[in-house]
């Protein structure tokens, strides 16, 4: 005899998951208000002004602003209810937004690299005291995104990536700033191919490592910081339990980790306790020791074991 239990999680946190994720959805729509008045006002600038860098600014603010409407549609497809196929609801909309971005981001930066490199190699006249002013705007509208998005309680992977791009940004334009007054002082006017370089660089990183998060979500690998030997020794000491085995875990969304295993437990135990105890001490253990509140057990008796298949993954 098998016994199967899903504890899911409580009503009262499903609600928490809601209004957050409604939160998040103003700050985002105030946040692409922002950078689409300001991602205007740059390109204006660069067409004006000659500047690379403003265009690479621009650019970013480009992929910012699509990152921001990804993760605005993504949090409204996330909220919608689960169909019959789609048992975990939509969530997993976020992660592939937050993949098709970092992609998005990968090609904005290789188009910089190489405008900037043929710059520097053949300068191009700049109106530095323009690129000063219109960097200038950027710089404060990108302040004001972050402490809009910096209010956030979620840790949404899709807010995360945005909060990560304004700041950025604003980065961004104190480069362009610096190259501005460069160019004004010196002369200089590669300083404004300089400066498109470095945007580019800062870009990279930050979009690899979005990528990287979202793949170890789609690839269904064990949560960062989830260690499953510590997990398997937790459910071991359970009273009454003498075997963990097909321990699964995996991420359903960002701050959603999931865990399933199969537990053996003796007749002894279950004739005593029953399994709704056993049960209640496993899903217990996890969310106590390991913050994780969606957790499946399969609980096994003892005697049943020589039937159950031990082999591979399945």
């Amino acid at each position: 005899m098998k016994h199967g239990h899903g504890h899911g999680q409580g009503h009262g946190q499903g609600h928490g998951h809601a209004a957050g994720r409604a939160s998040d959805r103003r700050r985002l729509r105030q946040v692409l208000v922002v950078t689409t008045v300001v991602l205007v006002v740059e390109l204006v600038g660069a067409w004006l002004t000659g500047s690379l860098a403003l265009l690479a600014d621009a650019g970013h603010m480009a992929t910012d602003a699509g990152a921001v409407v990804l993760a605005l549609g993504a949090s409204y497809v996330a909220g919608l209810p689960g169909g019959p196929r789609s048992t975990f609801g939509y969530h997993r909309a976020e992660i592939l937004a937050a993949m098709l971005n970092a992609l998005v981001l990968l090609g904005v930066c290789a188009y910089i690299g190489y405008a900037g490199i043929i710059r520097l190699a053949d300068p191009v006249e700049v109106e530095a005291g323009a690129m000063i002013g219109f960097a200038a705007v950027g710089l404060l509208a990108n302040a004001v995104s972050m402490s809009i998005l910096s209010r956030s309680e979620t840790g949404s992977l899709n807010l995360r990536g945005a909060a990560n791009e304004v700041f950025a940004d604003l980065l961004g334009s104190v480069l362009v700033v610096i190259a501005g007054i460069v160019i004004l002082t010196t002369g200089w006017d590669r300083a404004d191919a300089v400066a498109s370089l470095v945007i580019a660089v800062m870009i990279l990183p930050r979009s690899l490592l979005l990528l990287k998060d979202s793949a170890v979500i789609l690839l269904e690998l064990a949560p960062a910081g989830l260690d499953l030997v510590d997990v398997r020794a937790h459910l071991a000491g359970v009273p009454g339990v003498v075997d963990v085995h097909d321990l699964h875990a995996w991420t359903i969304t960002s701050g959603i980790p999931s865990l399933s295993a199969h537990v053996t437990v003796t007749d002894e135990a279950l004739a005593e306790r029953g399994v709704g105890a056993i049960l209640d001490d496993l899903c217990g253990c996890v969310a106590e020791h390991f913050e994780v509140r969606h957790a499946t057990f399969q609980v096994e008796p003892l005697s049943h074991e020589a039937h159950e298949d031990l082999g591979e993954l399945h």
